[in-house]
């Protein structure tokens, strides 16, 4: 019972936690991952580039063909105020970089869950008894 408590209580904090992001901070957050996996930022620093990105669905990727080549755009009016633009090399490299943060963060959830010393002794295991293992 002190197990399923305490995992009610660590998913509770993280749920927590979560909510605590503000959007800007989680769209932050993206944008750094969007740089790093090679996406080119373009400020909307002109009338036309305004009028184009207002166009744009905000914060969502739109791919674009071009010829024999894709493009992903990615608009942000909340941040930077900029278009993130990337080839499908980029695009893959931050798929990737995501599934790893996900996975990352999957195992310290779990980590924290499981931090509890188990002490199997403690159970009542039915018609086994105590120590029925040893």
């Amino acid at each position: 019972m002190k197990t399923f408590a305490t995992l009610a209580a660590v998913s509770a904090t993280a749920l927590a936690l979560a909510a605590c992001e503000t959007t800007a901070q989680r769209i932050g957050s993206k944008e750094d991952t969007l740089a790093a996996a090679g996406f080119t930022v373009l400020p909307a620093n002109t009338p036309e580039r305004q009028a184009e990105l207002s166009q744009l669905p905000p914060n969502k990727f739109v791919p674009k063909t071009t010829g024999d080549t894709m493009q992903y755009v990615y608009a942000d009016p909340v941040v930077c105020d900029c278009l993130y633009i990337g080839d499908q090399k980029a695009y893959g490299a931050y798929r990737q970089d995501v599934l790893t943060k996900k996975i990352v963060d999957e195992q310290q959830m779990t980590a924290m869950t499981y931090q509890d010393n188990w002490n199997w002794g403690r159970f009542d295991w039915g018609p086994w008894g105590h120590g029925w293992w040893r």
